[in-house]
C-alpha cells in the first residue's frame, strides 16, 4: 500500500503524562538480569480514569525499541509514541539495549529478548496478557525487533529468564535495516561499509565487505525460512528516507512474500526517516489497527 500524505506531523515534542492521556508510567525499572542493569519504562492504561470503563486485568503489550544507529538510545524522546499508544489499551514497554560500541551484535537482540522475557516473568504485576505480546521498533530498533522476533526461543540467545518464552505474536518494523549486506546498493547517506559506520559497529568494528559473512548473520532476513513459523509483520518505510535505504523494506517484504509469510508493506511516498508523516496520529491509527487485528 502507498500512502501519499498522512498529513503535518502532529507531535513533534514530548507531551507531559497528565491526567486527560489515561496513561501511567511506572517508575524505571532495571531487566538485565545478569551482570547488564538495563532501563525499562512501562506506560501502562489508567483504567479508573479512562472515558469508557472496560473490565480488564490484563492488557496486550507491545515492547519497543527506539533506533539509534545501534548506538545510546534516548528512550524517551519518543514518549508521544507510548502514550499514543498506551491511551489506546496497550500496555507500552520502551526497553534500552546495550549500544553496540559496548556489545556488538547479537547484543541489541538478545536484550531485546532478555525484555520480553522480563515482562512475561513480571506479568500479572504488570497487568500484562502474556499471550498478546507484540514488538514495535524503528530504525536500528526496527532491526532488533526484527532480528528478535524472527527468532523468538531459537537462534542468538541467552539463558536469563530462560524458563519464559521470548515468542511475540506480531512484529511492526518502521524502516530498519533488513540486509546489512546489501546497504550500500541504494544512495544513503551513511557509509555502511566503513568499520566506523554504523552497521560496521553493530558487526564488532569490521567492514561490510571484509566479512560478508558477519554481516548476513546480523541481517534479518537470513532468519526466515519457509518451514519455520514466523510472526506477521507490517512494514513501514518512508519513500524519501535517505538513512536507511527504502529498497530494504522492498528486500525483506519480497523475500517474505516468497516464502507465504504473513506481511504488510505500507509506503509513506513523502516520509523521510521518521518524519514527514510518522509522528501523526493518522500513522498511530495504523498501528493501533495492525495490534488490535494480531494481538
Amino acid at each position: 500500500m502507498v500512502i501519499d500524505d498522512l498529513g503535518e506531523d502532529d507531535f513533534l515534542y514530548p507531551v507531559m503524562i497528565h491526567r486527560e492521556t489515561y496513561v501511567t508510567r511506572d517508575i524505571d525499572e532495571k531487566y538485565g538480569g545478569g551482570t547488564t542493569d538495563l532501563p525499562i519504562w512501562f506506560f501502562t492504561p489508567r483504567l479508573n480514569d479512562m472515558p469508557v470503563k472496560r473490565n480488564i486485568t490484563a492488557w496486550p503489550t507491545v515492547v519497543f525499541v527506539r533506533g539509534s544507529g545501534f548506538g545510546p538510545q534516548t528512550v524517551l524522546d519518543y514518549l508521544n509514541y507510548y502514550v499514543r499508544i498506551a491511551e489506546r489499551g496497550y500496555v507500552v514497554a520502551a526497553l534500552q539495549y546495550r549500544p553496540s560500541d559496548i556489545a556488538p551484535f547479537p547484543a541489541q537482540m538478545q536484550d531485546c529478548k532478555t525484555a520480553i522475557r522480563y515482562v512475561r516473568k513480571h506479568a500479572e504485576r504488570l497487568h500484562v496478557d502474556v499471550d498478546r505480546i507484540g514488538l514495535w521498533g524503528d530504525s536500528s530498533g526496527g532491526t532488533t525487533v526484527l532480528q528478535a522476533g524472527f527468532t523468538g526461543d531459537s537462534g542468538p540467545d541467552t539463558d536469563v529468564y530462560g524458563e519464559y518464552s521470548a515468542a511475540v505474536s506480531c512484529i511492526i518494523d518502521w524502516y530498519g535495516v533488513t540486509d546489512m549486506t546489501a546497504m550500500n546498493y541504494y544512495p544513503t547517506i551513511m557509509d555502511n561499509n566503513s568499520p566506523d559506520g554504523p552497521i560496521g559497529k553493530e558487526l564488532g568494528g569490521v567492514s561490510v565487505l571484509d566479512h560478508p559473512e558477519q554481516a548476513a548473520a546480523a541481517s534479518p532476513i537470513t532468519y526466515l525460512h519457509r518451514d519455520v513459523p514466523t510472526p506477521p509483520t507490517l512494514i513501514m518505510h518512508g519513500g524519501r528516507d535517505s538513512d536507511v535505504p527504502f529498497n530494504q523494506s522492498c528486500r525483506l517484504f519480497r523475500r517474505m512474500k516468497e516464502l507465504g509469510k504473513e506481511v504488510s508493506f505500507i509506503k509513506l511516498n513523502d516520509g523521510t526517516h521518521g518524519y514527514y508523516g510518522f509522528r501523526t496520529n493518522r500513522a498511530m491509527d495504523i498501528v493501533d489497527m495492525y495490534l488490535q487485528s494480531h494481538l
